[in-house]
Order: structure tokens, then C-alpha cells, then sequence
């Protein structure tokens, strides 16, 4: 059985989460803050989760995806014996690692910066989207697939279990396609994750060869669909996401280090009937560290655009607020029942009805008894339900 098929992972922003300086780096600065995660694996285990998919956690300028060294771990967070580490302490409690790698662009002072770039008709060096600290690659440039090559190798014989790619839908399929064969003759079972927002999904897994991408439609059409009060949006994106479903696993989420948390885009009990989609939809489902506490957090502009989305956990579970321990047992019991339920991952999706203000659909499996039907109300009272062989399996309203 693949990653893909019963991996729920827990998501979390690490320079955030463990408190790291971001904005004004002390550039001397060495600490061991990786080893506070530990506090937090049983954490993630009694979640439901099984995997932590890490943000970055390499050697950076500022925020983590502005990279230096790819084969250092951020001295904001520790060294490398800190994340050999973490690597055991994951591999004790069966919890597998994605690591973020950042492979469209580096920062502008990486020192092979000048000849790893890319570089307009003018000659001069490409800034990555008008962000001058920040400088894209050239991935015709036969190098810079050596380097990312042997970068993913590093890491995964040093234990993980796979890659999320950032921005992979900017970079040529082909360039993942040559980049991931080479890693997979080594590692057949490595699972690869490419961040997709927009664009055609199956056909970019298809001609890059990862195993799947970040389903932004979704996410977009769940959120949306709640605050708006119209589910006829959602009945949309689920019949999308029942055509890509049947060629690839879809990477499933509603919050991560780049929106709005869904409690402050849908309030609490909204993002209750998000969490029920979630769980209950075919995909491979991430939860973003604090979702399941009812976090809030809103997307900005400028500098400290992410500031409220990446926040800093507490020294261990116990300090947690007990204003999110309500949100914390739905999503143990809404984890509780995907873990009961694998299969679901590939299950097959249909939209059964819907008006503006509810919606239902059914999720099957090839067993008889692989059967899932879902219903998400806002009126007459916010309520979700989940039936699993004709029994109740969840059921919350407000």
C-alpha cells in the first residue's frame, strides 16, 4: 500500500511554529528549536495523523522559501543531528516525513545564484514573480536537474519519505519527469507532491509523473461554498474532483501556510462542515497545525502578509487553549472514521442533490459494504452527517 492511499498528514509551517526570528534574522543566531516538535509527535499520532509534512526547513534568508543551502538544515531550527533526530523519533511512533523543497527559485545571495539562474533576453538574472530577493531557475540548465537530483537523494537516505515541490506548476513537467526518475531508481517508493493552484491538474500529473498535486479547486470551492451559502459551487468542484480522482489521488486540504484559516473564512461551525469534506472526500487529506484547535488567522498584504497564518505553537500540548478542544475531538472522530474507512482515498464520488443551503453526495468502494453518504446543511441548523452502511457514522449540529 502506497503513501496515497492512507496517508493523512499533519502540516506544519516549522520557522512559525517553533517561534523562529523570520522578518529581522539575526544571521549569527544557532538554536535547536527542531527539537520542540518532539513534544508534539504523540500530539499528531492522537490527532489520527500519520506523516508531519513539513514546511521548509533548509538554510534561508527570511521566510524559508528564499533558500541558501539545501543541504543545511536552517540554523534557526538546528543542525543536522537535530533533524537525524526528529527522523527517529518520527520512525519510532510509525509517523512518515514530507519535506518542502523549494526548487523553482532560491534567494538571490544563494552562492551559485549567477549560474544556476535564469536570465532574460537582456542577459540579466530573472527576480521570481517581481520579488527581487528571490531569483528563478533555469530548468533547462542540465545542472540545476543534478542539484535537485542529488538534493532529494541527500534526504531521503537520510530517512523522509517524500517531497512537496513548491510552485511545481511553474516548472516544466519534463524537468520533474527526468528529476523524479532518476531519484525513484533509488527510492521506487518515494511519494512526490507538487503544488498546483491552477491549471490543468490530471494532465500535469500525467506529464510530470508525481504522484499528485495540491487541489486548490477544491479547497476554493468548499470555502467558498459555505460562506456563500451556496453549495451549487461545491456540487461543481466535486464532480471536477470526481474526474481527477479517477486518474490520481488529489492532495485534499482547507488549510495551509498560504490562506486564510477556514475558522476565519467560515466561522467555527463552518469550518466543521469544511473538516466533514475533507475526511469524507476522496484524496490524500493534510490538516494545518491549529485547524483541528480552531486557529484563526488572516491572510494579509505586505511584509507580515503570513504573520497570523504561521503562528507559534506552545512548548507542548498541555499549554493548548481549552477553547479548541471541541474542534480538536471532531476532527480526532472525523480522523477516526477516514482511518476506518482507507479506501476512501480512491472511492468514487457522485453528487446526489443539492439546493443552496445543503448538499449530499455518496462516496463508494468496490466491497458492498464500501459505502459513504454524506450530508452538509446550513439550514434550518449548521449540521453535518455521515452515513457509513446504512448506520450513522458522524453526526454534529449547532
Amino acid at each position: 500500500m502506497s503513501l496515497l492511499d492512507d496517508a493523512i498528514w499533519w502540516h506544519v509551517y516549522p520557522l512559525g511554529a517553533l517561534g523562529a526570528p523570520i522578518h529581522e534574522r539575526n544571521g549569527s543566531e544557532s538554536s535547536h528549536r527542531l527539537r520542540r516538535l518532539d513534544a508534539w509527535l504523540d500530539y499528531a499520532i492522537e490527532l489520527g495523523c500519520s506523516g508531519l509534512l513539513l514546511g521548509p526547513i533548509f538554510d534561508s534568508v527570511s521566510h524559508g522559501y528564499d533558500t541558501l543551502d539545501h543541504f543545511a538544515i536552517d540554523p534557526r531550527l538546528g543542525d543536522a543531528d537535530d533533524f537525524d533526530r526528529l527522523v527517529a523519533e518520527c520512525r519510532a511512533r510509525g509517523l512518515n516525513i514530507l519535506l518542502d523543497g523549494v526548487f523553482n527559485h532560491v534567494a538571490a545571495s544563494h552562492p551559485d545564484a549567477a549560474r544556476l539562474s535564469r536570465r532574460g533576453e537582456d542577459g540579466a538574472i530573472r527576480s521570481w514573480e517581481g520579488h527581487g530577493g528571490l531569483t528563478a531557475l533555469d530548468h533547462s540548465n542540465s545542472e540545476v536537474a543534478d542539484l535537485v537530483a542529488e538534493v532529494m537523494l541527500h534526504w531521503l537516505r537520510r530517512g523522509i519519505a517524500g517531497w512537496r515541490l513548491d510552485v511545481a506548476y511553474e516548472v516544466p513537467p519534463e524537468f520533474w519527469r527526468e528529476v523524479t526518475g532518476r531519484v525513484r531508481r533509488e527510492f521506487p517508493g518515494v511519494l512526490f507532491l507538487g503544488e498546483m493552484i491552477h491549471g490543468d491538474y490530471s494532465g500535469f500529473v500525467e506529464a510530470s509523473g508525481l504522484d499528485t498535486v495540491t487541489q486548490y479547486e477544491l479547497w476554493k470551492g468548499t470555502w467558498s461554498s459555505i460562506k456563500d451559502r451556496n453549495f451549487w459551487e461545491l456540487a461543481w468542484a466535486l464532480d471536477r474532483h470526481a474526474g481527477m480522482c479517477r486518474g490520481f489521488v488529489p492532495q485534499t486540504f482547507i488549510g495551509n501556510h498560504d490562506v486564510t484559516r477556514i475558522a476565519s473564512e467560515v466561522g467555527d461551525d463552518g469550518a466543521v462542515l469544511a473538516a466533514t469534506a475533507l475526511f469524507t472526500l476522496p484524496g490524500m487529506p493534510s490538516v494545518y497545525y491549529g485547524d483541528e484547535q480552531a486557529f484563526q488567522g488572516r491572510k494579509l498584504e505586505g511584509l507580515h502578509a503570513d504573520d497570523e497564518l504561521r503562528p507559534p505553537l506552545p512548548a507542548s500540548p498541555a499549554e493548548l487553549s481549552p477553547a479548541g478542544e471541541w474542534m480538536y475531538r471532531i476532527y480526532q472522530r472525523l480522523i477516526g472514521l477516514r482511518r476506518r474507512n482507507p479506501w476512501l482515498s480512491k472511492g468514487r464520488l457522485k453528487v446526489i442533490a443539492k439546493e443552496n443551503a445543503w448538499i449530499e453526495y455518496r462516496v463508494s468502494g468496490d466491497a458492498p459494504d464500501q459505502d459513504l453518504r454524506v450530508r452538509l446543511a446550513l439550514e434550518p441548523q449548521c449540521s453535518s452527517t455521515v452515513m457509513c452502511g446504512g448506520e450513522t457514522a458522524f453526526h454534529w449540529e449547532r
